[in-house]
C-alpha cells in the first residue's frame, strides 16, 4: 500500500485528510460529550447534507455553477444549522434540548427533498457524500481541511480553559464572569465547520460517531479530563488511519470501516475497564 500511497494523489488526499479529522474531530467529540450534547453532530450532519444536495443541485442545474464544489454548500449550511440551534435554543429557555430535533427533522426534509430533485444527478456522487470515499478527495477539499482545521485548533486552544469551566459548571463558569453565550457560540461554530469537512471521509451519516466513539471509548479507561482527550484523539486517529487501510484492500465503504473499528476499540476499552474493576474489588477484598 506504501507504494500506491506514494504514486496516487487521491489516496495522499484521503490519508492527510483523514489524519486531520481523526484529531479535531474526537477533541470537539469530548467537550460535546461531558457537555451533554452528542445529538447536535447528528443534527448539524443532516444539515450538512441538505447543503450538499444543494449543491450538487445548483452545478447541475445552472451553468454559471458547474464545477461548483459542494463541500461549500456543506459548509454553508453546516454553519447555518448551528446558528439556528442557538437561536432557538432562547426562544425554549426551559427546553434548549428542543433545538436539536427541530434543525434536525428540518436538516433530513430538506435533504430529502433536495435529493428527490437531483434524481438526475450522478448516484454515486451521492453516495460517497453519504458513507465516504477513498477516491472522493480532492486537493482542493485537502486545501480546505487543512485551513478550516488550523482556524479550529485556534479557536479551540484560545478558548480551552473557559470552555473546560463552561462544561462541567457552566452556573460557576457564568459567575466567574465568563462570556458563556460567545464562547458557546464559537464552540458550535467549530463543530459545524468540522462536520462538514469530515463527509468527505466518514461520511454524513457516520460523522458523528468519529466525534463521540473515540470519546466514548476514552472515558472508560481515563482518570482524568486531559487523558480524556489524549486518548480520544489516539483512538481516533487509529480509526481513521486503521479504517483507511483496511477500506482499501478490502474494497469497503471508509466511513463504514473506520466507524466499525471505533466500536471494536469502545469495545475493547468496556472490557479493560471491567476486567481492571475486577481485579481491584478482588485486591481490596484479599
Amino acid at each position: 500500500m506504501l507504494e500506491s500511497l506514494l504514486r496516487y494523489e487521491f489516496l495522499q488526499n484521503s490519508f492527510l485528510t483523514g489524519m486531520i479529522i481523526g484529531v479535531i474531530a474526537p477533541l470537539l467529540g469530548v467537550f460535546l460529550v461531558f457537555r451533554k450534547q452528542a445529538l447536535i453532530a447528528d443534527a448539524l450532519s443532516h444539515v450538512t447534507l441538505a447543503g450538499i444536495s444543494g449543491g450538487i443541485l445548483l452545478s447541475s442545474w445552472l451553468p454559471f455553477f458547474a464545477g461548483f464544489n459542494p463541500l461549500y454548500g456543506g459548509l454553508l449550511f453546516s454553519i447555518g444549522g448551528a446558528l439556528l440551534i442557538e437561536k432557538l435554543r432562547t426562544f425554549y429557555k426551559h427546553y434548549e434540548e428542543l433545538a436539536i430535533p427541530i434543525i434536525m427533522s428540518f436538516g433530513v426534509g430538506l435533504a430529502v427533498v433536495l435529493i428527490s430533485l437531483a434524481s438526475g444527478t450522478n448516484v454515486d456522487m451521492f453516495i460517497g457524500y453519504l458513507f465516504g470515499s477513498i477516491s472522493a478527495v480532492s486537493r482542493e477539499d485537502l486545501y480546505v481541511v487543512i485551513g478550516i482545521s488550523i482556524l479550529v485548533l485556534i479557536i479551540i486552544f484560545s478558548i480551552f480553559k473557559e470552555l473546560f469551566t463552561l462544561s462541567f459548571d457552566e452556573e460557576y463558569g457564568k459567575a466567574q464572569g465568563l462570556p458563556a453565550k460567545k464562547i458557546h457560540f464559537a464552540f458550535i461554530i467549530t463543530v459545524a465547520l468540522t462536520i462538514a469537512i469530515s463527509m468527505r471521509i466518514v461520511g454524513i451519516l457516520l460523522v458523528s460517531s468519529l466525534m463521540t466513539l473515540p470519546v466514548a471509548a476514552s472515558i472508560r479507561i481515563a482518570k482524568s479530563f486531559k487523558q480524556s482527550v489524549i486518548y480520544a484523539v489516539l483512538f481516533g486517529e487509529i480509526s481513521v488511519i486503521g479504517g483507511l487501510v483496511i477500506a482499501f484492500y478490502l474494497n469497503l465503504a471508509p466511513g463504514g470501516t473506520i466507524v466499525m473499528l471505533a466500536v471494536f476499540i469502545l469495545f475493547i476499552a468496556i472490557l479493560k475497564n471491567k476486567f481492571q474493576s475486577k481485579k481491584e474489588a478482588i485486591e481490596v477484598k484479599g
